[in-house]
């Protein structure tokens, strides 16, 4: 699908982005709003960033197994 940028000065950033980053004009653009997607992303509240992390956690049903205190200090590096 086209895109048309009729402003001078985007114009002008999205070739010079290109030019700096060794991008064709197509992956200037798509380039430049993935990173700031993903400033935006990050700039959202951890919390808000895992809500579906901790809605399927406390969706999961109890398994019934204890947690292994020796494999988790290993993990951790506390276990000689």
């Amino acid at each position: 699908m086209p895109l048309h940028i009729k402003d001078n000065a985007a114009s002008a950033a999205v070739r010079e982005f290109a030019q700096r980053r060794r991008l064709t004009l197509t992956e200037a653009v798509r380039v430049a709003c993935e990173e700031a997607l993903a400033r935006d992303r990050h700039a959202q509240p951890v919390a808000n960033r895992l809500a579906e992390v901790h809605a399927q956690v406390r969706a999961a049903k109890p398994t019934g197994r204890r947690a292994d205190k020796r494999f988790f200090d290993a993990e951790w590096a506390e276990h000689k």
